[in-house]
């Protein structure tokens, strides 16, 4: 038997059946505009696979703040009526089966740690890089989300004034400060263009890039010297980037060096799981919530 996992999208909802470390009959459907059709998409999702596979319990990733306590989903995200109710119960009645959920980037650092790259660590940091940053803390092998539930929210650390690192350390506000100081819309240049333009010789694509390895090592440095991690994991679109280690850790090395740490060099390292990572780490949570017995 095995996990059926379903990932909440602002634009769609992804699912896939979880079973022997495989993720099989993978599909998705748009985000429906009510709680109603979502549970009826749920539901014909749910009849069609049980149909083919045997399904001994359903996970779920969702953005916002998952309080697995009061079985509700904090905070506010691009799905708005998933929020503020007991979620668990309705969809534990919806299945027939036991239910678990987990916030988005923390499924993501979840498929990481116990199937990808930081698999056989303890103390992790995942670190998600898109339009703004994020991520997820693990402590001594357990996923430490904090007292409030914002273990892991790396993106709010001032790095500069009243910047922070989702609005210095990502490809996507290095691409919209460049259209910015051009007079275009922000929108005109991807970051990877603007990454294009810089190795073409365009000297303000230049300098946005170099501004953007900075602070991006900036704001791991801080990561790593404030919890300690074993290693740091790097996901978000970002980590397809070819040359990202080499230019990340050749600035690392320059600031360990400079606080006099010489021989200290902080292990970071590329996700394994992208386009999937947040529906395994939905069933891994689910395993190891059902395996605790919690």
């Amino acid at each position: 038997m095995g996990i059926l996992a379903f990932d909440f999208g602002g634009s769609a909802v992804k699912y896939g059946y979880w079973e022997q470390e495989t993720l099989t009959h993978k599909g998705q459907f748009t985000t429906p505009a009510t709680w109603k059709e979502m549970k009826a998409q749920l539901s014909l999702v749910f009849q069609q696979l049980s149909q083919e596979v045997a399904i001994s319990g359903v996970a779920f990733s969702a953005p916002g703040a998952v309080n697995s306590q009061r079985q509700v989903i904090e905070g506010i995200s691009a799905i708005p009526y998933i929020h503020g109710f007991d979620i668990y119960t309705e969809l534990e009645e919806l299945f027939g089966l036991p239910v678990a959920m987990e916030n988005d980037a923390n499924c993501a650092g979840m498929a990481e740690f116990y199937e990808g790259a930081a698999r056989g660590y303890q103390n992790v940091a995942f670190v998600v890089i898109g339009t703004g940053v994020g991520g997820a803390m693990f402590t001594n092998g357990e996923l430490n989300k904090g007292a409030h539930l914002y273990g892991g929210e790396f993106g709010l650390m001032f790095l500069n004034g009243e910047h922070t690192f989702s609005t210095l350390g990502t490809a996507v506000q290095m691409a919209w400060r460049y259209c910015e100081r051009k007079g275009l819309d922000k929108h005109t240049f991807s970051g990877k263009e603007v990454f294009e333009l810089a190795e073409n010789g365009d000297p303000l694509a230049q300098e946005e890039v170099e501004s953007f390895y900075d602070y991006l090592t900036k704001g791991l440095f801080s990561i790593q010297f404030s919890f300690d991690p074993e290693v740091i994991v790097l996901g978000g679109g970002i980590s397809a980037k070819e040359g990202l280690l080499t230019e990340i850790n050749q600035r690392m090395k320059k600031l360990t060096n400079h606080f006099g740490l010489n021989d200290f060099d902080p292990l970071i390292t590329l996700c394994e799981y992208r386009n999937d990572a947040n529906l395994i780490g939905a069933a891994a949570n689910y395993l190891a919530q059902h395996e605790a017995g919690k």
